[in-house]
Parts: C-alpha cells; sequence; structure tokens
C-alpha cells in the first residue's frame, strides 16, 4: 500500500478535531460556561470540518483541496475564538487550530495549482 500524500494534513485535522472536542467538553464544565458558547459552538463545528476533511483526503477525494480550504477558514475562526480565553483547553485548542489551518492551507494550494 502506498502512503497517502495527504498524511500530514489528515494526522493535524484529526489532532485539531480531539482538541476541539476536548475544548468543547471542557468548557461546558467552566463556572461560567454560558460566557464559552460561541468557542463551544466553533470547537463543534470545527471539530467536524476537521473530520470531514481528514476523510475525504483519506479516500483522495476528488474535493479533498476545496474541504481542506473551508476547513482552514474554519480553523482560523475557532483559534481566534479561544485565544480570548486564558483556560489551557482553549489555548490548547487554538495551538492546534493554527496547525490544522497551516496543513490545510498548504495542502490546498497545492492542489490547486
Amino acid at each position: 500500500m502506498t502512503p497517502n500524500p495527504f498524511q500530514q494534513c489528515i494526522d493535524q485535522c484529526y489532532a485539531c478535531a480531539a482538541a476541539c472536542n476536548y475544548c468543547a467538553s471542557a468548557c461546558l464544565a467552566e463556572p461560567h460556561a454560558d460566557a464559552m458558547t460561541q468557542c463551544i459552538r466553533l470547537d463543534i463545528e470545527c471539530a467536524e470540518i476537521c473530520t470531514l476533511a481528514a476523510s475525504t483526503m483519506a479516500r483522495e477525494g476528488a474535493f479533498s483541496s476545496e474541504v481542506c480550504g473551508v476547513c482552514a477558514k474554519v480553523c482560523d475562526a475557532c483559534a481566534a475564538v479561544c485565544e480570548k480565553h486564558e483556560a489551557d483547553h482553549c489555548q490548547r485548542c487554538a495551538a492546534a487550530c493554527r496547525a490544522c489551518a497551516e496543513a490545510c492551507r498548504s495542502m490546498y494550494a497545492g492542489q490547486s495549482s
């Protein structure tokens, strides 16, 4: 079996999805979870698009680059919101989102040319 050319991006997407799912759950346990509504919503949305992007790339799907372009945008938005919160889980999520966005942009740029 030949290695998937998108493996690095796939790994970043799955890592980001895990970080986002953990962050959403941890935000719900915060004393003022109501103040973290936007963070929780974006965490969930980001986890879903990251999982979709990873699955699409794993299949070497025809729309992988387009999905990754959208994934990068969602990751950037999620990172921007998470960065506003001091909680460690939010900061770790933001870092995972930034890494995933960069990987997705690289993959998108490489496939779009």
